[in-house]
């Protein structure tokens, strides 16, 4: 019983949180089931207006002896009577066909604006979210999860949503009417429906009970074929320079085929909706005559007259088909439940760096302290990325940061401008620790270029300006000159990721516009690495001129692009192994000493002794 309420507070906690994105389309989904109602309503008066001009006709006929209808219509005397009758009841009855396919046409129409509406809604705040999603966050999800629930899950369930606001509404209403009528007519007659629910009932629950697990496991598949998907668009190139397109396909087709195999199993259990249903209604539709025939001739028309079994059929039918499209819309449901489930997790994750009540705003300077800090990426690791780090770094001091893979170069600057949470301990910018600033106060001081190089499509303009929205020309130019940029043109377009300049260019752009941020630290991740020796030494030529005030730390594996570094710190297994000047670590550090040796063999080679 607890279990059984705590699902249901959490299924009316998910409907509550995706309900939040009708907002300015609740209009559209109240009007929607109000114009269905009307159709319904109309419709299901048809066939009753059809018996009482079908009974009408009949009284007047009758008052013939035994002429028939056709015969009775050309009589003289009885002409005008049917004349009238059936223009009084054609112009009712096609005035309420037309009314109806009007209320029909408004109801489409509104179920397309709010359904779509509300998915537009459902992408904009998920992608909102997602923006302020911490590192961490990201993590947790993955990209092409994201990806996946900010396009198929939302679709799933902007289907579901359209069927809810006016097929489930119809459905209900077209069903508790006809049923109305019907048992108006003939209420014995009507009791067959009530044997047919129920087989129809359990069938579509055992249905919904075996296919479920099986949409629960798709969407994980969708996920990792996505991912699939973008791995192998991001690696072109790799995959092209060692011929592995055969090795990609086939890794491909495994997880395409995961999903398909999944979908199978799902669709064939839900398959067996179409013959259940098609089983009730024929089943329902013979009964109905069989019984009513034998009324008719038993009873000569007494007990039911062929003119309300005509109309008892029509309303038969509409009962039948409202059965059907409930079996619709609970595979609807069924197939977009589990993507709600995985829209709401991201739309109620909360980011796990958020900025503090009366936050600080202003960064004071570029100083930098690391006080006993511990860091780890997920709480369950067993070991520490980073243990025991205590640094500081003056404000306008260039720092080198040297160390192998996976020394934690890259885990010590992201805790800078609070990408990551420290787990222990505290980091200090400007005397005050992060926690303690605006998230976007203190990113806005703090300029990194991580290894990820990132541009982005459009022109170089238009990249440039991620750093400064409203930097003129003029300052665009002067950022690329102090990058050592040699094209300046600055409407020059860009292609997506900016695969049509070289990682070279690459890097040089985004320190360019890093510098147009006009930050107080700036980080360089490895961002010079594929640029020449002596680009990079201009580089950090400019930097020293132009930029002395600016706490500058660069991560690098070349010891040319470090030595001049007012401080080099070296990093060892997330734990810093020495910290100095370049002429105090050749001396007194082996890691240092080593690189520095084997990167310049021909100093080696000239004599120079390790411990000089």
């Amino acid at each position: 019983m607890a279990d059984i309420k705590r699902d249901k507070k959490k299924a009316l906690k998910t409907v509550g949180t995706l309900l939040g994105s009708v907002r300015e389309y609740k209009k559209a989904s109240v009007l929607t089931p109000l114009f269905v109602l009307a159709e319904v309503v109309l419709e299901c008066l048809i066939p009753w207006l059809m018996t009482l001009l079908l009974g009408e006709i009949e009284v007047v006929s009758n008052g013939y002896g035994d002429h028939d209808f056709i015969t009775v219509l050309f009589l003289g005397a009885g002409c005008n009577d049917l004349l009238k009758i059936i223009a009084v009841h054609g112009v009712v009855l096609l005035t309420c066909a037309i009314v109806s396919l009007l209320f029909g046409t408004l109801s489409g129409r509104q179920a397309a604006i709010a359904s779509s509406g509300f998915a537009k809604n459902l992408r904009k705040d998920m992608y909102y979210k997602i923006q302020d999603f911490s590192f961490s966050n990201i993590d947790k999800f993955s990209t092409s999860s994201l990806v996946t629930r900010l396009t198929t899950d939302v679709t799933d369930v902007e289907m579901a949503y359209m069927m809810l606001i006016r097929i489930a509404v119809r459905a209900p209403f077209m069903m508790v009417f006809s049923m109305v009528m019907a048992f108006s007519i003939n209420a014995k007659m009507a009791l067959i429906f009530l044997c047919t629910s129920p087989v129809l009932i359990l069938g579509l629950t055992l249905i919904l009970k075996k296919a479920v697990p099986f949409f629960n496991r798709i969407f994980p598949k969708y996920d990792a074929m996505n991912e699939a998907v973008e791995e192998n668009i991001r690696g072109m190139r790799v995959v092209k320079s060692y011929v592995r397109e055969d090795y990609e396909r086939e890794k491909f087709g495994e997880k395409s085929k995961d999903v398909k195999d999944n979908f199978t199993k799902a669709e064939k259990i839900v398959a067996l909706n179409s013959p259940l249903m098609n089983f009730c209604v024929y089943a329902g539709l013979i009964a109905i005559y069989s019984i009513g025939a034998f009324l008719i001739i038993d009873s000569n028309e007494e007990l039911l007259k062929l003119t309300e079994l005509q109309s008892f059929m029509a309303y038969s039918f509409q009962i039948l088909m409202s059965l059907m499209m409930v079996s619709m819309i609970l595979v609807m449901i069924l197939i977009s439940v589990p993507a709600a489930k995985r829209i709401v997790e991201v739309l109620e994750e909360k980011s796990s760096i958020v900025s503090p009540e009366n936050a600080v705003k202003e960064i004071k300077d570029g100083s930098v302290e690391f006080k006993g800090v511990s860091f780890k990426y997920f709480a369950e690791a067993e070991r520490n990325s980073l243990t025991d780090i205590n640094l500081k770094i003056e404000s306008g001091q260039t720092i080198g940061i040297i160390g192998s893979t996976g020394s934690g170069k890259s885990s010590l600057v992201n805790l800078i401008p609070r990408l990551y949470d420290v787990t222990e301990g505290e980091v200090k910018v400007g005397g005050i620790n992060v926690k303690e600033y605006d998230v976007s106060a203190l990113r806005d001081a703090v300029a990194a270029v991580l290894q990820k190089n990132v541009l982005f499509s459009g022109t170089v303009r238009d990249n440039m300006k991620w750093g400064k929205k409203d930097a003129t020309d003029e300052e665009i130019t002067a950022a690329l000159k102090l990058a050592q940029l040699d094209n300046l043109d600055l409407d020059k377009i860009i292609e997506q990721g900016g695969a049509n300049v070289s990682g070279g260019q690459k890097q040089r752009y985004c320190i360019a516009r890093a510098l147009l941020k006009n930050p107080k630290i700036l980080i360089l991740d490895d961002s010079t690495s594929a640029v020449d020796t002596k680009t990079d030494a201009l580089i950090r030529k400019a930097f020293k001129e132009y930029i002395p005030s600016v706490t500058k730390i660069i991560i690098a594996q070349r010891v040319a692009s470090v030595e001049e570094s007012d401080k080099i710190i070296i990093m060892d297994g997330g734990k810093i192994s020495a910290v100095g000047t370049h002429d105090e670590l050749l001396v007194s550090n082996e890691i240092y000493r080593d690189l520095y040796f084997s990167q310049n063999k021909e100093i080696k080679n000239k004599g120079v002794k390790k411990d000089a």
